[in-house]
């Protein structure tokens, strides 16, 4: 599955390309891909200008711009040249075509005409849970198989495009996703307020300070790298940054959280942010089935230090790697140079 790495990349692939784009027609090829509320996702999101693209934790997110503009157009420039950046990591028919005039929005504006949620940007806004139901963000999560590409007109869905959003320079976005694990979601501030995904998501590993992580650890019983791997704990942390930051901090993955002290947790923390820097540099790791907005594979597989390399020698020691299992995965280690405390 794509970590915070591979989905940074993907997104700051994608974010010249679709920054500015209006989304002119939505075309759902497996009703399963769309979750949450799949009528005002058909209703909604064609006809919105993608404002920002980013993630949260593991979750690719586009920011929509609110089709709030006098005449029923969107708000931010119409024509596709909008306001770039990223979004910021804070907190019926199935297929669908762009509004065409303001009396087709009216079933995405509030009881006084104004688009419902237009410019609010907090976890509930204005009109606090139940007042605020016109998606700003639209959620992709690739899960294991899937991939966002843009393409030319020219080019057509294969068997494993499950959506295609037309764009209004005749580009078009598709989600691949062989396995069907992955999905997409319109999520409105009521959305954002109610889903419990989104709710228990922990800290960005990339925004907290060192002290504040090591506070998330203190007292907590269980492994550390089973720790690592909860996104309600840290998100968007998987198997492979897990096991190559503790090996870097000279942890081993079944390692006591609650018996680490602040100093080590605090040195695993600056190798985990190192480690997650310096794989979004080489355009995350490519295994399987990861590719980058621009179809390429990424590199950092090349640089693992024990991801993957159960059975050779330890490029510190010369010892053989020791695989267990932690949390259900496969995981790998050097019993020499990394200590349970």
């Amino acid at each position: 599955m794509p970590e915070l790495p591979e989905v940074e990349t993907i997104a700051c692939g994608l974010r010249p390309q679709l920054t500015g784009r209006r989304i002119v027609s939505v075309s759902v090829r497996n009703e399963g891909t769309v979750q949450g509320d799949a009528a005002a996702f058909a209703r909604c999101v064609p006809g919105r200008v993608i404002a920002g693209v980013g993630r949260r934790g593991k979750l690719l997110l586009m920011e929509l711009a609110s089709p709030d503009g006098p005449d029923g157009t969107n708000g931010p420039d119409a024509t596709g040249g909008g306001a770039g950046g990223a979004v910021e990591p804070r907190s019926a028919g199935m297929g669908a075509t762009a509004p065409t005039d303001a009396a087709d929005l009216m079933a995405c504006r509030d009881a006084s005409g104004r688009v419902a949620g237009a410019g609010s940007t907090g976890a509930t806004g204005a009109g606090g849970v139940g007042g605020n139901r016109v998606p700003h963000l639209l959620g992709v999560h690739l899960k294991m198989t899937g991939r966002l590409f843009v393409y030319g007109p020219e080019v057509a869905p294969n068997t494993h495009t499950r959506v295609v959003f037309g764009l209004d320079d005749g580009n078009r976005l598709f989600f691949d996703d062989a396995r069907k694990f992955g999905y997409v979601r319109a999520l409105s501030d009521a959305d954002l307020a109610t889903w419990d995904f989104w709710r228990s998501l922990g800290p960005e590993p990339l925004e907290i300070a060192a002290p504040d992580f090591a506070v998330l650890f203190r007292g907590r019983r269980g492994r550390i790298k089973a720790l690592l791997l909860d996104q309600t704990v840290i998100a968007g942390i998987g198997n492979i940054y897990a096991d190559e930051s503790l090996f870097r901090a000279s942890i081993r993955p079944d390692a006591q959280a609650g018996e680490l002290s602040p100093d080590r947790l605090r040195v695993l923390h600056g190798h985990l942010v190192d480690v997650l820097r310096e794989s979004i540099a080489e355009c995350g790791s490519s295994i399987r089935d990861y590719r980058d907005a621009h179809g390429d594979a990424g590199a950092f597989q090349n640089r693992f230090r024990v991801y993957g390399r159960s059975g050779q020698p330890c490029v510190a020691c010369g010892r053989i790697l020791t695989t267990g299992k932690v949390a259900g995965r496969t995981t790998v280690y050097c019993e020499h140079c990394q200590k349970p405390k």
